[in-house]
């Protein structure tokens, strides 16, 4: 009877876990770009995909002063570049950040992001019910 009450505690223990995981948007394909000896700009690329309908509302790193969400897109030839206040993140579907098109801008460098190293970013991820939850990521610097 013991091991039935220890085997109900641990399946429930991991279903409790597994719900709680069921919301997080998975991250793949992270990198951030090798900066230079002086440079206080750096970027960082990813494939985020939420379960849910999700917003990418704020990043920060411990290696930058701020964090912005970027586009990039080509208007009459000429490339441009904006702010973003968030990136929705729609059910399901992958959302890539990638040079050229979306990206993260960290600036204010602490120093420079040297390849081999990792950067930690702190992800704050609204869902449809304007509950934000954050989630944490380290991401490798290495060249594209």
């Amino acid at each position: 009877m013991n091991k039935l009450i220890k085997l109900a505690g641990i399946l429930a223990f991991a279903l409790i876990a597994a719900c709680a995981n069921a919301d997080a948007v998975s991250i793949s394909d992270a990198w951030a770009r090798p900066t230079h000896p002086g440079q206080k700009v750096g970027a960082a690329y990813m494939t985020l995909q939420s379960p849910q309908a999700t917003t990418l509302v704020k990043v920060e790193s411990p290696a930058a002063g701020t964090v912005e969400i970027h586009s990039m897109s080509m208007d009459n030839g000429v490339m441009k570049m904006r702010m973003l206040e968030n990136l929705e993140l729609p059910a399901g579907k992958a959302v890539k950040l990638a040079p050229g098109g979306y990206h993260l801008m960290l600036f204010d460098l602490k120093k420079p992001l040297q390849e081999g190293e990792t950067v930690q970013f702190t992800l704050q991820l609204k869902d449809k019910d304007g509950k934000v939850r954050e989630q944490q990521i380290q991401v490798p610097v290495k060249a594209s």
